[in-house]
């Protein structure tokens, strides 16, 4: 049997393989991001853009623990102006690109998204989760304001987009945000960012392990895979599979991939795992996913995606 076939398309564009970086983890800088262009990942996500550079939160505001990581990383970024210079130089690597753009209010969306837009990149994520901004609500828990931000971007854009949204916790929220998507449509979901307002505690020091906050800043790693999951599926069922899925939270190994594609996801985002393993996460993920897809005897990764059985 030939090795399964670890490739996917979302909206249109070819993935060589369904296992990249998440928005955040080691994508500010151009040298991140050409690191990322040189790696195994199958494509190259850019940090969340704002309108201005941003220096981010301050220092401690990242701490890795045994179950996953915390982080208040305030959106440390060098401000869209520059990613859209990048992101040419970025096409040279000849895997997709896929620009993230945030912003500090509404007007600043479609603001970034127009220069982004020109700038060539293959596919937009609209971040509509950043936790981390002292002051500043998830705009994805706000369901009117959603759709009204969506449809600003999508006016001013002229090639496919998708949202990253927050982990939703009640059934209601997301036929909420489902009946959003339905009548303003994107391309693809990026689900799930860190899931926000966690707190980590050292006992040893008797206190908290980040400063922003008072401690508070987002969860990653092992420990949200499960509400991950739960949403991956839950917007997969929504739509009957018809908008690809980007699953993103919990993937430290290709098991951990091959349970988000079983859920409905059509490629990943690693994040905790890339910023304490290194890019080198890329190729092992890809040979641990094609043990389990040979081992189940699955020709590709697209072959499992929503094929989770229930009782």
């Amino acid at each position: 049997m030939t090795d399964p076939d670890l490739s996917c398309t979302i909206a249109g564009v070819r993935f060589p393989l369904c296992i990249m970086n998440a928005s955040g983890a080691l994508c500010v800088t151009r040298e991140e991001l050409e690191a990322l262009g040189r790696s195994g990942a199958g494509a190259i996500v850019t940090k969340s853009m704002t309108v201005e550079f941003r220096k981010g939160n301050p220092e401690p505001r990242y701490y890795p623990f045994s179950g996953g990581s915390i982080n208040s990383m305030g959106l440390p970024n060098l401000g869209y102006q520059t990613y859209a210079e990048l992101i040419p130089a970025l096409k040279a690597f000849k895997k997709p690109v896929i620009a993230s753009i945030a912003g500090l209010c509404e007007e600043d969306f479609p603001e970034i998204a127009r220069a982004i837009s020109k700038a060539g990149p293959d596919l937009i994520e609209v971040n509509l989760s950043c936790p981390n901004i002292p002051g500043k609500p998830q705009i994805g828990y706000d369901f009117d304001a959603s759709e009204r931000l969506i449809r600003k971007v999508r006016a001013v854009v002229d090639r496919p987009m998708g949202v990253k949204l927050p982990p939703y916790f009640d059934p209601a929220h997301h036929a909420a945000m489902a009946d959003v998507l339905k009548r303003a449509p994107v391309d693809f979901l990026s689900l799930i960012n860190s899931v926000g307002n966690a707190l980590v505690i050292d006992p040893e020091k008797e206190s908290v392990v980040i400063k922003p906050k008072g401690g508070f800043g987002g969860l990653g790693g092992s420990v949200i895979k499960a509400v991950a999951l739960a949403n991956v599926r839950a917007f997969w069922k929504a739509f009957d599979g018809r908008i690809p899925i980007i699953g993103v939270g919990g993937v430290t190994s290709g098991t951990d991939v091959f349970e988000h594609l079983l859920a409905g996801a059509s490629a990943v985002q690693v994040g905790t795992a890339l910023v304490e393993e290194g890019t080198g996460v890329f190729d092992r993920l890809a040979a641990e996913l094609r043990a389990v897809l040979a081992k189940k005897s699955y020709p590709s990764s697209s072959a499992v995606v929503g094929r989770l059985k229930e009782l």
